[in-house]
Order: C-alpha cells, then structure tokens, then sequence
C-alpha cells in the first residue's frame, strides 16, 4: 500500500501543468488546419476534412502531453470518453431531428407553412419579421435547436422563394432564436448560466435585458433596412413556388396540428427527446392521411400496398428522398435526407469532443486559462477577460454547455473577490458563450445549425447581428459602468495566487 501511494506522489510530481505556449500548439495546429480544409473543401469540409483536422489536433496534444509532462495514456483517454459520454443526448436529439426534417417535409407541415407564410409575410420586413417569429418561439419553447429545425426551416424555404440570399435567411432565424433561448426561463442554458454562478434565474433574465434588449434592436434595425434595399423576386415567382408546392403536397389547415402537438409538448416541460419522437411520429401518421402519393414516388411503385408504405415510410424518417417536381430550386427544398443526413454531424461532435477531452485532462485548458484570470483587476477587465474566457472554451470545448460550467466556475471566485455582483458573471457568460456557439463550425451548435438549414457555419456568420453584437455589448455596457455595481472587497489587491489549479472539471474549477 505504501508503495503504491509512493509511486502515486511520484506520478503527481512529475505531471505538471504545461506552459501556456506549449498548451496553445494544439488549438493553433487546429485553427490553422480547419483554415486549410474549410477553402478547399467548402461546403464538404464536413464529411470527413474537419474531423481529421480535430483527430490530427488532439494527437499533437497526447504527444506534447506525454511526451514533455508525463501523462498516462490512460488518463487522456478517460478524459475523451466522459466527454463524449456528455453529448450522447445532443446525439440522440440530431437523430431525432434528421427524422423530424424528412417526415415534416414529406408529410406536408413544411410545405403548408411555407404556402401560408408565401401569401403573409411581405417580402420588404421579411428578415424582421423572421427574426421576430423565432425569437417568439424560441422565447416561448425555450429551446434555439427545435426552433430552428422546425419553424426555421420553413421561413428558409419561404425566403428562398422571396429571393433572400441563404446567408441572410439563416442570420435571421439564428439571431432570433437565440435571442428568445437566450432570455427564456425555460431555456436549459439560462438555467445553466444562472445556477453554475450562483444567480436567481429571474435576476439574471432581468438583468441580461440591459444587454440583451439594445443587440437585438439593433439586429431589427440592420434587417429592417436589408430588407427595403434589397431586390425581391417578383410575386409571379412566390405564386410559382407556392402553386408547384400545392401541387405536389396536399395543403391542408390540419397539418398545422403537427408543429401546434410539439409546441404543446415543450411548454409543458416534457423531455426534448420525447417531444421530437412524438413530433416526428405525429408527422409519420400524417404522411400515411395526407401524402400517400408521396409514399408511392418514394417507393418507387405504382400501387401501396403495406410492405410498399412500410418501406417507404421508414426511408422518410432515416433516408434521402427526391421529389421530381420539374422546377430545380423546388427539388432542392423538398428534398430531405433523415437520421442519414446527421451522421456527419456527429462523427464531428464525436471527434471535437476527443480535442476537449484530451485539452481538459491534460490540463492544458487551465494554463490557457490562467492567462485570462491575471487580467482581472476592474470590472471592465474582469468582463472582457470573460468574454475571452467564453470564446476560448467554445473553440477549445467544442460544446456550450462545458463552456458555461467553465467559464463560471473559473470567475465565480474571482468575482466574489472583486466586489462585483454573480448577475454580472452569469450575463456575461451567457452573452459571450450561448450565443456564440453557434459562429463556431467546429462547435455542436455551429455543425447542428448549418446541417439543419443546409447553410454552411461560415456563410451564415456575418449575417447572425445579435450574436456578433452580444458580446461586444457586454463589453460596452461594462466601459460605461452601467448598472454596475462593485463593492468593498474591490478594495484588495488581486493576489498571484488565485490561478487556476487542476484540471478543468466541468462540475467543479478550483480558483484559489
């Protein structure tokens, strides 16, 4: 027994925390390259460029670990394993959507919703009025990903008949998703947010509106006049989209009863992954009412009987699918790809958590992040340090919710120390993390995004004004001091002991 707990201090001694510039290799040698894969590969660098450049990445990390402080094998590839373990829910909930894409489409919901919202919506406040629809939804649901699967897949399919560039559409329903996910009390990164900061969760909503409310008026503002000074394809073309689609699906009020069922299931709180199966079961049925010639184009036969809409059904939910409807942009939006259509997206979570894993257990994360905690003397400093914190994490986490556990447990102390408030903390973190997991292509949010809407990560990046703007508002806000409160304990100097120490748990941080 002595010799084992010998041999464990000895182990200890020698596994150091690396030095900042050493812990850095690795996120350098993936920025650059994703910088090399993302140009030459465009739209495809997602089937296979990226993940190699995440693996290539998290090798440089075991070899520098290992090779220079000693690190057991073991250790980084238990550290791999719990988190991947950590987005086996996110997994199943991609899944769930590639079935609620094909079996919304192909059931008629889609198609009905961009029929109606053709005739509605005025193409000149299209953006605004995308924005707003979201962020009314995801307020309400409190949940950015169903929204954007649901509701702003349809208002993509009507913006692309209105003439709207994809990168516009998608900035809009992005920005106004998170927008409402992020100021919803029923949002499971508000709660996070709030709880890992020690904050009231209505304090911490009342509070990020200081914030929040200027980022998203400005937004309206930006797409507002977009959307006068742009150029719209003419009602001849909207009334094509919609007569082909009326044509092809049968358009019935009654489909609207599939996305009414899933929002009823979300606002009484029933699980995520229950509510999609439902919503996507829900869909199945209406396929079989509503769009039994689908079913037989699908399957390719000329009559139904039940091993033929069997088949065809289930290709719906886990396949691809084409409908000839003789006009090439109309083939492009009804066509869907199911469970299929996911799995590029999860071999890139897979192989992105593998590069937090192993940055976390090898401490690598803390020496960055140490970096961050010295800048932390006042409060404008305190929030740009966290701001930086927040980016940090998403690029090297690849995951928002272990961004946010991080990011506030490594500053709670710190803000304690300070004098400044815990609703400063958590705003923060919501305005530099939540909203800017989505601009990152290599984050789960960022590869979900651009795989549901079919826009890629970077191509709908200029365009998402509300999460661009977060950030930078939270900065602001803290320059000019407003609301701000900071109190006695300001007064000590900052300590050179309150570094980060051991690794970057996602339940617990030390500082101090």
């Amino acid at each position: 027994m002595c010799k084992r707990n010998q041999n464990k201090t000895d182990m200890n001694e020698k596994t150091k925390i690396p030095a900042p510039l050493i812990a850095i290799i690795p996120l350098v040698v993936l920025v650059a390259l994703l910088a090399m894969v993302i140009p030459i590969f465009g739209s495809d660098a997602l089937m296979g460029g990226s993940q190699v450049s995440l693996l290539v990445a998290s090798a440089v990390c075991v070899a520098l670990a290992m090779g220079l402080y000693n690190y057991k094998w073991s250790v980084l590839e238990e550290g791999m394993a719990k988190n991947i373990k950590k987005v086996t829910p996110a997994i199943i909930i991609l899944l769930l959507i590639g079935a609620i894409s094909g079996t919304w489409m192909l059931s008629g919901v889609v198609p009905t919703l961009i029929s109606y919202g053709l005739h509605i919506l005025s193409p000149r406040f299209f953006l605004a009025s995308c924005c707003i629809i979201c962020a009314i939804v995801s307020v309400i649901t409190g949940s950015s990903w169903t929204t954007i699967a649901t509701i702003g897949v349809a208002l993509l399919g009507i913006g692309k008949a209105m003439g709207f560039d994809t990168g516009w559409i998608a900035g809009a329903i992005i920005s106004g998703a998170y927008f409402g996910d992020k100021i919803s009390p029923l949002s499971d990164t508000t709660v996070l947010a709030s709880s890992t900061t020690g904050t009231k969760l209505f304090t911490h909503i009342r509070y990020m509106l200081v914030t929040t409310v200027p980022s998203i008026v400005i937004t309206l503002v930006i797409f507002t006049v977009a959307g006068l000074t742009m150029s719209h394809t003419d009602s001849a073309q909207s009334a094509l989209f919609a007569d082909t689609l009326a044509q092809k699906f049968n358009l019935s009020p009654w489909l609207l009863l599939v996305p009414l069922i899933t929002g009823i299931l979300i606002v009484v709180k029933l699980p995520t992954i229950i509510t999609l199966f439902i919503s996507s079961v829900v869909a199945g049925i209406c396929i079989l009412i509503f769009q039994p010639h689908v079913l037989l184009q699908i399957a390719q036969s000329d009559t139904l009987d039940f091993a033929t809409g069997f088949k065809a059904l289930m290709t719906s939910v886990f396949g691809s699918t084409a409908l000839s409807t003789g006009h090439p942009e109309i083939d492009a939006l009804v066509a869907t790809r199911g469970m299929r259509g996911m799995m590029d997206t999860i071999w890139l979570i897979i192989c992105a958590m593998c590069f937090g894993g192993v940055m976390s257990a090898s401490h690598m994360i803390s020496s960055i992040t140490n970096l961050f905690v010295r800048f932390v003397h006042k409060p404008k400093s305190a929030v740009c340090s966290t701001v930086g914190a927040g980016l940090f994490f998403n690029a090297c986490t690849a995951d928002q919710y272990l961004s946010i556990i991080l990011t506030g447990n490594l500053f709670k102390d710190l803000y304690h120390n300070r004098g400044l408030e815990s609703r400063l903390l958590s705003r923060t973190v919501e305005d530099s993390v939540t909203v800017t997991s989505v601009l990152i292509p290599w984050n789960s949010c960022g590869m979900t995004q651009a795989t549901v809407l079919g826009v890629g990560t970077l191509t709908y990046l200029p365009y998402c004004f509300f999460n661009l703007l977060s950030p930078l508002m939270s900065i602001l806000v803290a320059i000019t001091g407003f609301k701000i409160k900071q109190g006695i304990a300001a007064q000590f100097a900052p300590k050179a002991s309150e570094t980060v120490k051991g690794a970057p748990d996602a339940g617990h941080v030390l500082v101090g």
